[in-house]
């Protein structure tokens, strides 16, 4: 990443995760909500702020209504879901973001 530039959050679609035709390369991360939840809604003004710092993972956002093959694959027990992906694969998850910092730390490349 070249100084000045702002990472932001891309809404991503189930396929592009369950696809194995679909290579996935390094760490990134993938922002699971409802459009409706209001701790998600919260959560994802965090991982603005955590992508506006710098040096942080690509992050994806996925709507899980409508992920319903990902949601039972990786198991997904609530929303908001942060999931840490190393070559497609689901490493890590986190459903309570606490603060900016906690979220900067997970994001951390």
């Amino acid at each position: 990443m070249g100084v000045g530039v702002i990472m932001t959050i891309r809404e991503a679609v189930e396929n592009e995760f369950v696809d194995a035709s679909i290579a996935r390369i390094g760490r990134e991360a993938l922002y699971l909500y409802t459009p409706l939840c209001g701790t998600c809604i919260l959560g994802e003004t965090m991982l603005d702020i955590a992508l506006q710092s710098g040096g942080t993972m690509p992050v994806s956002k996925l709507n899980i209504n409508f992920a319903p093959r990902l949601r039972n694959d990786w198991q997904i027990t609530s929303v908001p879901c942060l999931v840490i992906l190393e070559q497609g694969r689901p490493v890590a998850k986190e459903y309570a973001l606490r603060s900016v910092v906690d979220v900067h730390q997970w994001l951390r490349v």
